[in-house]
């Protein structure tokens, strides 16, 4: 095998389905492949170190729940205990509000595709604020 087949390889091995994947859409499966493969791996070591981790975004076919790939321009937000799926245009513009939390590597930039929703805090002051995920209100 010479070195240059070796990323052809890698290419196939991450496109063969595994045990449990089956029925998710090609690009998922790759995606849940890809994990295994040592240079994934090596990514993950290093963005470790930086407290960062790897995820597959996604989304749910609102009536059946089967997975689908996170179409273009959308963002996955947290809030409170729901998630939704928004336009990342809509929410790029509020930065005050939304922490993003996932990102995408897309047209030669980082994406954010995952964000949280933070609490507001009107009584505190810039410097006693605290950047706090937004939870349900209680009952």
């Amino acid at each position: 095998m010479t070195p240059e087949n070796v990323p052809q390889e890698r290419d196939a091995q991450a496109r063969v389905p595994q045990e449990g994947v089956r029925g998710l859409p090609p690009v998922l499966q790759t995606a849940q492949a890809a994990i295994k493969n040592p240079e994934v791996q090596e990514m993950l070591r290093k963005l470790s170190e930086y407290k960062l981790g790897i995820f597959m975004p996604h989304m749910h076919e609102q009536t059946t729940g089967e997975f689908m790939a996170l179409p273009d321009g959308v963002m996955q937000i947290e809030s409170g205990s729901e998630v939704s799926f928004q336009s990342r245009h809509e929410i790029a513009g509020q930065t005050s509000r939304f922490l993003p939390v996932g990102w995408i590597w897309q047209a030669g930039a980082s994406q954010p595709v995952a964000a949280c929703e933070m609490a507001e805090h009107e009584s505190l002051d810039d410097e006693d604020r605290r950047i706090q995920h937004k939870m349900p209100k209680r009952s």
